[in-house]
C-alpha cells in the first residue's frame, strides 16, 4: 500500500479522499492555487503544495506543476478526483512516466472512453446496447443531415468528445436540423476543441440509470448495482438514488452485467460508471436500456453507493492502484436500504440556476451522526460531505457546490422523509442556494412517487418554481424581537450583559411612557414587498403588541442565544449572530432561528429562509426616492457582449449586455422603458458582484424631468 497519496484536486473530493487516506493511515498531499490558500482541503491534508493562480488554466489543471508537487513531496500516487483532469489521458500518462501510480483506470481504457463515437462503436462489437443512431467519421453536414431524416425526428445531436451537458441539442423537425448541428458544432469546438458530432434517436421520458463497475488487475470486474440520476437541469444532475425506483432484480442483473462486458471490452481497472438511458415502456413495464457512455472515474454521486452497501470506494480504488485484488467478488454484494443525495449548490434556481457568488456569512447544516464508509451495513441516517467552511467564500473560478447532502433509510420512503428534514435544517446566509428548489422537488408528487425521466423539472416547471407563499407573521415577529432583542443588548437595556446600574431609566428600553405604552413601527422589506409593523411595548411581559397586516395580537418572546454567535449581537469576529428564538402572538408559539447582520435579519422557520431588511429611517435618511438607474453585475464576471450603445432607447426586457462567469453566461436586462445613458466597462473586462455596469434613464423619470 502506498506511504503518500497527492489529490489533485480540490473542495468537497480532495476533502473525502483525504479522510479515506486518514483512516488508513496514508499521508495526504493537497494541491491549492492562489483562491484556495485557506480552503478546507488544504487544511484537512498533511502536506500542502501550491501549484498556481486562481484559474484553473493555472492551477489545477497544470500537468506539470501537479507532478512536480507529487515529487517534490515524494508521493507514490496521485488521486485525480473527478473533474480537472480525472479522465486526461495525457495526465495518467505523465503520472506513469515519472513512476507515480495514477489512481484511475489504465491510459489506453481512458483514451477508449474519451470519445463518445469510438466508445459507442466498441461497445456495439461488445454486444452492450446502443441507442439507434449515427456515430461514423463523415462529419458532412448533407450526410449527418440524410442519417437524421432516416432515423426520423426528434433526434439528439451531441459533441462526440463532450461531457457536461454541453454541445447537445434536441431537433424536432427536419427544417431545424442545420441551425442546430451549426449551433451544437460551435459549442463543441469552443468547449472541448473538437466539432465532430454524433446522432441519436431521441428517447422520449427516458431515466438516466448508471451502473458502479470495480475491476482490478487481476481479471476480476464485479458491479456494485445501480444509481438513478433522471432528475437534471441543463443536463446536469440534481438528484441521485441507489437503488434505482422499480428496477426489478433481473433488470437489475441484465444492466449489472453489460456494465461489466463494457469495462472488460477496454481493459478496465479502477472504478467506473456505465451510463445507461432507459427508454420508457408503452405499457409502463420496463422498457429497453442502452449505452450513453462510460465515466473512468470516481463520480460525484458515489456516495449513495457506498450508504446501500457500506463499502468505502475510494478505499478500494487505493487497493486496486497498489495491485490488490477487489476486496469482494459479486456473490458477496448486497443492497441495504435506500439512499439519495441532494447536491447544495450557491445557485439562484428563479434566474435559471444562476451561480451565485459570496461569503458563506453563516452556515448551519443538518445534525448528522459522523458517517464512516466501511464500517458495516448500518450507515448513519444522514451525511454530508462539504469542502466548505462557514466564512469561506463561494468564487467565480470553480463549481459553486456548498455541499453532497446524502441520506439513507431501510427503504425510500424513510430516506424521502429524512432527505426533506435535512433540508429544512440546512441554513445558509450570504448568497442564494437551491435549498427550499430542493425540498419542493423532493416533496414533489412524480418524484416521491417515483415517476422520474430525464424532463421532470421542465415538465413541472410551474409547480416547483412556484412564487413562495406569503410572508407568514411569526417570521415578522421573529425578526421583530430579533431587532428589539439586540437592541436591548447592545444598549445596556433589559436582557443587556452591562447591569451596573439595573434601576437606572436611562438603561430602560421596554417602552413605558406616562400616558400610555410606547409605539415603535417598523418597515421590514423582504424580496416581494415591503411590510409595516407597529410594535406596542411594554415593561410588563404580557402588556405587549404586535399589528402586522391590520391583525393586532399579544406579543412576547425568549431567546435561548445558542448558535454561531454570543448574546451581545455579534459573533467572535463581528461578522454576525444567529440564535433560536420563541415568539407568541396571542395563544400561538412559534419558534425560529434569527441570523442578523445589520440591517438584514434571516429568519428560518418551518424550513424557510426568509430574509428580511430593516428600513432603518436614520441610515437611509440621505438616500433619494428612487433607486433607478444602476444595473450592477448580479455576480463577478467578465463582460463579453455589449449589445447596445449610449444614448440607444429601449423597451423592457431588451438584452443590454452580456457576461460569462462559471462558465455560464448571464444577460442583462432593462429593467423598463428608457435611455442608456452611459456604458460603464468594455467586453474582456473583469468586474466585481454588485459593480454598476452601465448607467439608465426610466422613461418615466424622463417625462418627469421634462416637466419640471
Amino acid at each position: 500500500m502506498f506511504n503518500k497519496v497527492l489529490i489533485a484536486n480540490r473542495g468537497e473530493i480532495a476533502c473525502r479522499v483525504a479522510a479515506t487516506c486518514k483512516r488508513m493511515g496514508i499521508a495526504s498531499v493537497a494541491v491549492y492555487s492562489d483562491a484556495d490558500l485557506q480552503a478546507r482541503h488544504v487544511a484537512v491534508c498533511d502536506e500542502a503544495v501550491r501549484i498556481g493562480e486562481a484559474s484553473v488554466d493555472a492551477s489545477y489543471l497544470r500537468i506539470d506543476a501537479i507532478i512536480a508537487a507529487a515529487l517534490e513531496t515524494g508521493a507514490q500516487a496521485i488521486h485525480p478526483g473527478y473533474g480537472f483532469l480525472s479522465e486526461n489521458e495525457a495526465f495518467a500518462q505523465a503520472c506513469a512516466q515519472h513512476g507515480i501510480a495514477f489512481i484511475g483506470p489504465p491510459v489506453e481504457a481512458i483514451a477508449a472512453m474519451g470519445s463518445k463515437a469510438a466508445a459507442k462503436a466498441l461497445m456495439g462489437k461488445a454486444g452492450v446496447p446502443l441507442v439507434p443512431g449515427y456515430h461514423g467519421a463523415d462529419q458532412s453536414p448533407a450526410l449527418l443531415h440524410r442519417e437524421a431524416d432516416q432515423m426520423g425526428y426528434p433526434v439528439l445531436l451531441k459533441a462526440s468528445a463532450g461531457g457536461g451537458g454541453k454541445g447537445m441539442r434536441v431537433v424536432e423537425r427536419s427544417e431545424d436540423f442545420e441551425t442546430a448541428l451549426s449551433s451544437c458544432q460551435r459549442e463543441a469546438r469552443s468547449s472541448f476543441g473538437d466539432d465532430r458530432v454524433l446522432i441519436e434517436k431521441y428517447l422520449q421520458r427516458p431515466r438516466h440509470v448508471e451502473i458502479q463497475v470495480f475491476a482490478d488487475g487481476l481479471g476480476n470486474c464485479v458491479y456494485l448495482f445501480e444509481r438513478d440520476c433522471s432528475v437534471q437541469r441543463r443536463h446536469q444532475k440534481v438528484l441521485e438514488e441507489a437503488p434505482a425506483p422499480g428496477l426489478s432484480d433481473e433488470r437489475r442483473r441484465a444492466m449489472g452485467e453489460a456494465a461489466v462486458a463494457a469495462a472488460r471490452a477496454v481493459g478496465y481497472v479502477g472504478a467506473g460508471t456505465v451510463e445507461f438511458i432507459v427508454a420508457a415502456a408503452p405499457d409502463g413495464g420496463e422498457g429497453p436500456f442502452y449505452f450513453m457512455e462510460m465515466n473512468t472515474r470516481l463520480q460525484v454521486e458515489h456516495p449513495v453507493t457506498e450508504m446501500i452497501t457500506g463499502l468505502d470506494l475510494v478505499e478500494w480504488q487505493l487497493r486496486v492502484a497498489a495491485g490488490q485484488a477487489l476486496p469482494l467478488a459479486q456473490h458477496e454484494l448486497t443492497v441495504n436500504g435506500h439512499a439519495i443525495e441532494a447536491r447544495v449548490y450557491a445557485e439562484n434556481p428563479a434566474r435559471s440556476f444562476l451561480p451565485s457568488t459570496g461569503t458563506l456569512r453563516y452556515l448551519r447544516t443538518p445534525a448528522a451522526v459522523q458517517f464512516t464508509v466501511g464500517d458495516g451495513p448500518q450507515p448513519a441516517a444522514v451525511r454530508i460531505d462539504s469542502g466548505i467552511r462557514e466564512h469561506d467564500t463561494i468564487s467565480p473560478y470553480y463549481d459553486p457546490m456548498i455541499a453532497k447532502l446524502i441520506v439513507w433509510g431501510q427503504d425510500r420512503a424513510q430516506a424521502l422523509a429524512r432527505m426533506a428534514q435535512a433540508l429544512r435544517e440546512f441554513e445558509v446566509v450570504g448568497l442564494h442556494t437551491n435549498l427550499a428548489f430542493l425540498e419542493r422537488l423532493v416533496i414533489s408528487v412524480p418524484f416521491s412517487t417515483a415517476d422520474l425521466d430525464t424532463g421532470l423539472i421542465e415538465r413541472h416547471h410551474d409547480t416547483l418554481f412556484a412564487e413562495p407563499p406569503a410572508l407568514p407573521a411569526a417570521a415578522v415577529a421573529l425578526a421583530t424581537a430579533s431587532l428589539l432583542a439586540r437592541e436591548a443588548s447592545r444598549y445596556g437595556g433589559v436582557g443587556s450583559a452591562d447591569r451596573a446600574d439595573p434601576h437606572s431609566p436611562w438603561q430602560a428600553l421596554h417602552g413605558w411612557q406616562l400616558n400610555g405604552r410606547y409605539t415603535r413601527n417598523l418597515s421590514w422589506l423582504d424580496p416581494i414587498s415591503e411590510t409595516e409593523v407597529s410594535a406596542k411595548l411594554s415593561s410588563d411581559a404580557s402588556g405587549s403588541q404586535l399589528t402586522y397586516n391590520g391583525v393586532t395580537a399579544r406579543f412576547g418572546w425568549t431567546r435561548d442565544g445558542s448558535g454561531s454567535g454570543n448574546v451581545d449581537g455579534s459573533n467572535s469576529d463581528g461578522n454576525g449572530n444567529a440564535y433560536s428564538l420563541t415568539v407568541t402572538l396571542d395563544d400561538a408559539r412559534a419558534t425560529g432561528r434569527v441570523f442578523a447582520q445589520g440591517d438584514t435579519f434571516t429568519v428560518f422557520h418551518q424550513g424557510r429562509a426568509m430574509p428580511l431588511e430593516w428600513q432603518d429611517p436614520l441610515s437611509h435618511a440621505d438616500e433619494g426616492d428612487h433607486r433607478e438607474g444602476k444595473l450592477t453585475a448580479p455576480m463577478p464576471g467578465k463582460v463579453i457582449a455589449i449589445l447596445v450603445a449610449p444614448g440607444s432607447s429601449v423597451e423592457k426586457g431588451d438584452a443590454l449586455l452580456v457576461m460569462e462567469a462559471m462558465k455560464m453566461e448571464h444577460t442583462i436586462h432593462a429593467p423598463a422603458a428608457g435611455t442608456v445613458d452611459e456604458i460603464l466597462f468594455a467586453i474582456g473586462d473583469q468586474v466585481q458582484e454588485g459593480a454598476q455596469l452601465l448607467a439608465f434613464t426610466p422613461a418615466e423619470a424622463e417625462v418627469a424631468l421634462a416637466a419640471v
